[in-house]
């Protein structure tokens, strides 16, 4: 058995959603680890150094060796502390886990950024794109991933999915509050909205 990393270091910023993918993996999977809060306006010379394609957050830095871009942070950290797991062990279940995980970088984080920053007519075609990509996912988890009985889109414990849904709920809300739009609507996605609440509101999550 490969000796556990030592040092696990989290670089990354309390309002991204990314960062709190990768910060709710690693206290579902219990692992120790320090985390550096960025200033985002005012990068430190650590960030650059450590990420310094992309030169932004989140980057996981396990005992001096740094990854960089939540999705592969996650799926990384799966397979470094694989208790509990994040996949599925059928490889074909894998796969279409992580074909729907794309999917949400793909066809959800895009229109979101246009709600944010446009107004208008751009905006409202931005906001109708999301919600019909977000009932394409429901459609997609409940035939493909979901089994009935568990609170979670992975079953009774979160996987992969449920970390990366339930970590945006946070700041789906507050843009809903600051855009003054509904975008994640209980009637026309059941599934993943209580899935996310369930995600929310596991004590591993809330705690510090």
């Amino acid at each position: 058995m490969a000796d556990q990393p030592k040092e696990v270091k989290l670089y990354g910023h309390g309002f991204s959603g990314y960062c709190t993918m990768v910060n709710s993996a690693l206290k579902l999977k219990g692992v120790a680890f320090e985390y550096v809060e960025e200033d985002l306006q005012n990068k430190s010379e650590a960030l650059l150094r450590l990420n310094p394609v992309y030169k932004k957050v989140p980057v996981l830095v396990v005992d001096g060796e740094p990854i960089a871009e939540s999705l592969v942070i996650l799926q990384y950290i799966d397979d470094v502390w694989k208790n509990p797991p994040l996949l599925p062990e059928d490889p074909y279940q894998r796969a279409k886990v992580r074909f729907w995980a794309d999917y949400v970088y793909q066809k959800l984080v895009p229109p979101v950024y246009r709600i944010r920053t446009s107004e208008g007519d751009a905006r409202k075609k931005a906001e109708e794109e999301f919600r019909a990509n977000l009932i394409t996912l429901e459609d997609g988890v409940r035939e493909e991933l979901w089994s009935a009985g568990g609170s979670f889109i992975n079953g009774e414990k979160p996987g992969l999915l449920d970390v990366i849904m339930g970590s945006c709920h946070t700041g789906l809300k507050y843009l809903e509050d600051v855009a003054g739009v509904k975008l994640v609507e209980k009637d026309r996605t059941p599934l993943l909205c209580s899935c996310m609440e369930a995600f929310v509101e596991l004590d591993v999550v809330k705690g510090p």
